[in-house]
């Protein structure tokens, strides 16, 4: 098993918080191979702290491995931003629910957003660092739920509303700058190893350009309008075809 420093992107990013949060051990070795538009570009090596987040790096494991009945496999990496990239996990219905459920998989992420607490309070500072690889364990735009009137048994009665859904703890992202933004949404699992310049190659391919700046978009976000939702997962999606071809642990 490689040195926890080997080849590691946060080298020098120590000081921006406790050592202790980024100098962590890598228990597992997981890899996955790449490609853009059906040319292989290269492979991506994670190392993953088994012992400081084991729920999350056992998710990231089942995942990568097949173990869970389902896997990161053929599946796209949904968005590019300037300082992260983000892979869009698996589906918590249809064909990937099944096959989750057969092998007694949980895909609920209760348990991530456990460890991710834990290591907000006792890690302080940016946790994405350049190189980290994290799991979205929640969503903290997520409006709070509408109160509305409904008739339950001949009286009226306030109910909640709940508007979007909860990350079902299978998509991840990788950071390629220090990303501050992903500390309230993500668990970070381990960190790249090898394959750095192919996280790079993916963070260059072309998007859709985001318009999160008109007054239209903003208040149909506000109040929770599901066609802003939409048009929002849109925003930042690359043009090329960018796949996971291939996936395991090494």
């Amino acid at each position: 098993m490689p040195d926890a420093k080997e080849n590691d992107p946060q080298d020098g990013n120590n000081a921006r918080t406790r050592p202790a949060c980024t100098n962590k051990t890598t228990t597992t070795r997981a890899f996955l191979d790449i490609s853009i538009d059906g040319e292989p570009v290269g492979r991506i090596v994670v190392g993953l702290y088994g012992e400081d987040v084991p729920a999350g790096a056992a998710r990231f494991s089942n995942l990568v491995s097949g173990a869970a009945g389902i896997s990161y496999r053929r599946k796209e990496f949904i968005k590019i931003m300037p300082n992260y990239v983000q892979h869009g996990g698996v589906r918590s219905y249809g064909v990937d629910a099944e096959l989750a459920q057969r092998t007694g998989s949980n895909l609920a992420a209760e348990s991530l957003v456990d460890e991710w607490e834990r290591e907000h309070e006792t890690c302080p500072g940016i946790k994405n660092l350049p190189g980290t690889v994290s799991i979205i364990v929640r969503d903290p735009s997520k409006p709070p739920p509408k109160l509305k009137l409904v008739a339950r048994q001949g009286k009226l009665v306030i109910d909640q509303e709940e508007i979007g859904t909860d990350p079902n703890g299978t998509e991840f992202v990788i950071a390629t700058k220090d990303s501050p933004e992903l500390d309230a949404s993500s668990l970070v699992v381990g960190r790249v190893l090898e394959g750095m310049e192919v996280v790079e190659m993916i963070g260059q391919v072309k998007t859709v350009q985001e318009n999160t700046k008109s007054p239209y978009f903003r208040a149909a976000k506000l109040i929770g309008d599901k066609r802003a939702v939409v048009a929002e997962r849109g925003f930042n999606r690359p043009y090329s075809k960018v796949v996971v071809t291939n996936c395991g642990l090494q």
